[in-house]
């Protein structure tokens, strides 16, 4: 099975690598058109600013390949958001592949921003959560958010609930950071490459 890793000089993915690595997949980073067309699997990990990225993206071509691709394709935080239409972070335009716009939380006395560590999942739907219940926790590290909408596969909430999950036909992402997630993180990119 052809894995491909998005390279966008994003941050994260060398950790993204070794998760795939020790799931016995040989992933393949990549900025080629071609080659994420013929993978069968595509990975976008992100960590960092939206406005950079998209800008990485659209210097690299890649803001016109990625919503063209066909194949199960996996947004891992940045990733995942960079799904939407818009950003508040930096009023940013996206890639436009599902019907939301990114927003920044809002600190009180007891909700820092950004929201940092362990959550639990709620309302898991779909093949990414096979085998995970609501009491199973991820790793989150975030500022900005996509809110619950029709698209939400799985919820968590700092301190009103998010999507922690979405999905659009072969379109799926994660808001939580899947390769610092322990088992449970395992679990839902092994799930993923099963897809």
């Amino acid at each position: 099975m052809e894995i491909a890793v998005v390279d966008y000089k994003g941050g994260n993915v060398q950790s993204v690598l070794f998760a795939l690595e020790r799931l016995g997949a040989q992933p393949t980073l990549t900025s080629d058109p071609e080659v994420l067309r013929k993978a069968d699997k595509v990975l976008f990990p992100g960590e960092g600013e939206a406005s950079s990225a998209m800008e990485a993206l659209r210097a690299a071509g890649l803001d016109k390949v990625l919503p063209t691709l066909t194949q199960p394709f996996l947004g891992i935080c940045l990733g995942m958001q960079l799904l939407g239409q818009h950003s508040e972070e930096n009023d940013t335009p996206m890639l436009g592949l599902l019907p939301f716009t990114v927003q920044r939380f809002v600190s009180d006395a007891t909700h820092k921003v950004p929201h940092m560590g362990w959550n639990n999942l709620q309302a898991l739907q779909g093949p990414l959560f096979a085998g995970l219940t609501d009491a199973d926790h991820v790793y989150f590290v975030h500022s900005y958010y996509a809110p619950v909408g029709a698209y939400t596969t799985a919820q968590s909430a700092h301190p009103a609930p998010f999507s922690a999950a979405v999905q659009h036909g072969n379109f799926h992402g994660v808001q939580f950071h899947t390769e610092k997630s322990g088992a449970v993180g395992t679990r839902i990119l092994a799930n993923f490459l099963d897809l």
